[in-house]
């Protein structure tokens, strides 16, 4: 069956943990039975949170949605860190943090708030030479990737219970949670990596809003016919 030109839809979706945002993307082109669905801003398979969706003509605002600022919630371990700064590698004992207070974290974030400068991590989808480095990286090979600017526009600390740091950030496309986990473990010279992930907002467009995924399959498997 053609695809219908003038369909266009935005879903606003709550990425299941350990799904990659193409396994959603798969999932809601195969209810519609429409190929031109994607999504507008990654999500790793270990965060969850708000993933929107794009079908037919809507795939054109895809890159409107990814420019807009972002909002996550989350925790990083403090004392450890792991080759990708989050839990899809193995944990590697740093150093103790028993020193650490609550200060000591407040200061190393405003030191990662406004315009920085930040390296992507190597295990990321990010393409060098065409390549992605993540497969270069896992192979256990070199990835060598510049620093490049984004914006921290809030880095609030929300709780400590030593090691574990709770946060909410605000920032630009591009910024790496992840990457964040690495700087603020530098910066208090023990190591970190980000152990849960969240995202809460793009732009005006609010997790709270957003709808289960298996939820939302159903409903589209099930409406009128005349609605697609």
């Amino acid at each position: 069956m053609e695809e219908k030109t003038a369909y266009g839809e935005v879903f606003l979706v709550d990425k299941p943990y350990e799904w990659t945002s193409f396994d959603v993307v798969k999932k809601i082109r195969n209810a519609l039975k429409i190929k031109k669905v994607g999504h507008a801003g990654t999500l790793d398979p270990l965060a969850t949170g708000l993933l929107i969706v794009c079908a037919g003509k809507k795939t054109k605002s895809i890159e409107t949605y990814m420019g807009q600022e972002k909002e996550y919630t989350g925790t990083f371990v403090l004392g450890k860190t792991t080759e990708s700064y989050d839990l899809e590698r193995e944990v590697i004992d740093v150093a103790d943090t028993s020193h650490l207070k609550l200060e000591d974290i407040k200061n190393a974030a405003v030191q990662l708030t406004g315009e920085i400068m930040q390296i992507p991590p190597a295990h990321s989808a990010i393409k060098v030479d065409g390549k992605r480095v993540y497969k270069a990286a896992r192979k256990g090979q070199e990835v060598k990737l510049d620093p490049r600017p984004v914006t921290v526009s809030e880095f609030e600390i929300t709780g400590f219970e030593n090691p574990e740091v709770h946060f909410r950030v605000v920032c630009s496309k591009g910024t790496y949670i992840r990457s964040l986990a690495r700087d603020l473990g530098e910066i208090l010279e023990v190591g970190a990596y980000l152990s849960a992930l969240c995202r809460t907002r793009i732009g005006a467009f609010e997790l709270e809003k957003a709808e289960q995924l298996d939820e939302l399959i159903t409903k589209i498997k099930t409406r009128p016919h005349e609605n697609l």
